[in-house]
């Protein structure tokens, strides 16, 4: 047992410890949480490490240190731990993202030898919900997307994300990485579209997700279609069968400064509960 504070990778065997940190605040941790809970703590099969942050030889705080840095129930004790940690191995992911207290501190220790990052979002407001608004009605129109459909649905995930993080997932690898991570979710059942005359006008994914919790990522309107209210109809729909099908809370979050689609968020059912931050290298 570690009697004084100190940092370590998990191992297997410390699998249930570590979910129970996840379980504390299972909507703000879901990303973390659905990958352990799919993968265990073995690095290879999880994608990247877990540190464990441990205090009077309990595990207190968790690390995910994957293409993501994201810091789990971290106190500021934690933080600047994974902080040293980080620094001596040297940066090796795309962004650091989590709740936007412990990851801003976490930051601030890690600009002086990491930075300039590419882009910082310091406050996105985290949206809950756990039952859609009777003012919208969900678009009857959106459908899951079948796993012989991947063609239609990547020019779409490809336009949002690059219009969405600055830079086109196409680059690197050739976006090898993205349309197997666009495949899961559709092989999932869980990447939603309304499609007119063969072409996705909308759509969305259930990205993390545990029984607990799951989360809304990806959403777009073909810039053609918007300005009609398909954002909120679709959503509805997709909250719709996220609430049926997948968990009992929903969860997302959103730029502060993209205000029209937080009322829009905020009309279909969701209220602020918290705030994440994303640094982007």
């Amino acid at each position: 047992m570690l009697t004084t504070p100190a940092i370590k990778v998990l191992e297997p065997g410390e699998l249930d410890d570590a979910l129970a940190v996840l379980d504390r605040d299972p909507v703000a941790n879901a990303f973390v949480a659905a990958r352990v809970q799919i993968a265990g703590l073995d690095p290879w099969r999880l994608g990247g490490e877990m540190w464990g942050w441990y205090a009077d030889g309990r595990l207190e705080s968790l690390c995910y240190a994957g293409a993501n840095l994201v810091p789990v129930c971290a106190t500021s004790e934690a933080v600047r731990g994974f902080a040293e940690r980080a620094r001596r191995q040297g940066r090796r992911c795309s962004s650091i993202v989590g709740p936007a207290g412990p990851t801003a501190e976490l930051w601030s220790l890690l600009e002086p030898a990491w930075g300039p990052a590419r882009e910082i979002r310091a406050h996105q407001p985290l949206m809950v919900t756990t039952g859609p608004s009777a003012e919208i009605a969900p678009d009857p129109y959106v459908r899951r997307i079948r796993k012989n459909e991947m063609d239609l649905i990547m020019p779409a995930c490809v336009a949002m994300f690059t219009e969405e993080v600055g830079i086109s997932p196409m680059a690197g690898d050739g976006g090898l990485l993205y349309q197997a991570r666009v495949a899961e979710l559709v092989g999932a059942g869980r990447s939603f579209a309304r499609v007119e005359n063969g072409k996705v006008i909308f759509k969305a994914e259930i990205g993390a997700a545990t029984q607990r919790a799951c989360q809304i990522q990806g959403v777009w309107v073909d810039p053609a279609y918007r300005g009609k209210g398909l954002s909120e109809t679709g959503m509805a729909a997709v909250l719709r069968y996220a609430l049926s099908d997948v968990a009992p809370v929903v969860s997302l979050y959103v730029n502060d400064f993209n205000t029209a689609a937080r009322a829009s968020y905020r009309r279909v059912g969701f209220e602020e509960v918290g705030a994440f931050m994303s640094v982007l290298f």
